[in-house]
């Protein structure tokens, strides 16, 4: 039962984490029929990313008291309407606009997901039950990006936007269904909720989140063009390419939530981390060959290892505000996206796309710097408030 649940969680997930990155496949489509430049169209995912980065804490606090199965189904029926709104937008700013809103569904769906899957599991399954949810997340990179790059040349755009607000519908409704009841904890004010930040341990591991998002992303944002440019990958083969990719996010995920639950968090960390690091500073080597690119993105893909351990990591700084944490860091990883659109963006527009490589490298290695200043760092309690039960971690309780 347990595993039916979690599904339903992961399910809903896929549905926003589509919504999330299925622009990244659909750039040269939009950018031809609004006639917008890419890097215009690239920003429509940071437009997303940012609004989730703002929208997460907010939301959480303005619908704090709201039972968790409800405050899901609402989530998913906003982002259903925002990707309506994105299929139906006659012009940019509309579709910008779109983005916006669906983005608040998501912020308000992945914190509280990812909270109901540790409250529907036994403590000794927390990283696998994080992991579930991000499973729908990394299902979205293999199933749902590529799906929506294929569709985009028959469907247009529009049409895949239109599938995607389907899918979040159906995901509202199998949630509404058949998931049970899930009670809010007492609710706690944004002042307290961005309190969690002052510990400079959390702070360091949001850093890891946002600056190992953005090492990835930055390139990842703009792959369409940059493997056309590169080497010459363009339709069906961009769309098997991007199906590597979340094959690798899809193993890393489950990967690094049973190396989590065997290892604790901080040795998934040093495992993974260098090795992406590394990955993206040989990209301009093997970004040149189909073979190569397969290699390189799966291995960048697999970089999805750490969700499981950084967030488990929060959990265990912040035994007692699990639920806040979690909040920050779903802020933290759309803000790194947000960013990395932003960055990637920037580098497109003044030096090519094919610049992209080297700048996510260095953001890599600031990454790095913050994994060797988090082993530094003495482990400890974060200063947030207690639960409102004063007990376990994402207190709660879940009914039947």
């Amino acid at each position: 039962m347990i595993g039916f649940r979690l599904a339903l969680l992961a399910g809903g997930a896929f549905a926003v984490g589509t919504s999330a990155y299925v622009v990244a496949g659909l750039l040269p489509e939009i950018s031809a029929e609004l006639g917008v430049t890419v890097s215009a169209a690239g920003q429509l995912t940071s437009a997303f990313a940012l609004a989730y980065a703002v929208g997460a804490p907010v939301l959480a606090t303005l619908l704090g008291r709201w039972e968790r199965r409800n405050l899901l189904v609402a989530a998913l029926l906003v982002a259903a309407a925002g990707n309506l709104l994105s299929a139906l937008a006659p012009a940019y700013p509309l579709l910008f606009a779109g983005r916006i809103l669906t983005a608040l569904g998501a912020a308000a769906f992945t914190p509280a997901a990812t909270h109901a899957a540790t409250l529907l599991s036994p403590p000794e399954r927390r990283g696998r039950a994080v992991a579930a949810v991000f499973t729908g997340i990394t299902l979205s990179l293999v199933v749902g990006v590529p799906a929506g790059t294929f569709l985009g040349a028959t469907l247009g755009y529009r049409g895949v936007f239109g599938v995607v607000a389907a899918l979040c519908l159906v995901g509202a409704v199998g949630v509404r269904t058949l998931l049970p009841t899930v009670e809010a904890p007492a609710p706690v004010g944004l002042r307290e909720r961005l309190a969690v930040a002052a510990d400079r341990r959390v702070l360091t591991i949001l850093g890891i989140t946002v600056f190992g998002l953005m090492s990835v992303l930055t390139v990842y944002t703009y792959i369409a063009p940059l493997l056309a440019e590169s080497a010459g990958v363009t339709g069906p083969l961009l769309g098997i390419l991007l199906v590597v990719y979340g094959i690798g996010a899809l193993v890393g995920n489950d990967l690094g939530g049973r190396l989590t639950d065997r290892f604790g968090s901080r040795r998934p960390l040093l495992m993974t981390i260098p090795v992406v690091a590394l990955a993206l500073a040989t990209l301009p080597l093997t970004l040149t060959t189909p073979v190569g690119a397969a290699a390189a993105l799966f291995v960048l893909g697999g970089g999805f290892v750490v969700n499981s351990p950084v967030q488990t990591r929060l959990i265990e700084l912040a035994p007692n505000g699990s639920a806040l944490v979690l909040s920050l860091n779903a802020s933290a990883i759309y803000l790194g996206i947000g960013l990395a659109g932003l960055v990637g963006g920037g580098v497109v527009a003044t030096l090519g796309v094919l610049a992209l490589p080297p700048v996510g490298a260095a953001l890599s290695v600031v990454s790095l710097g913050l994994l060797w200043l988090a082993r530094r760092q003495e482990p400890g309690v974060a200063a947030v408030p207690d639960a409102p039960d004063g007990g376990t971690p994402g207190s709660g309780s879940v009914a039947a």
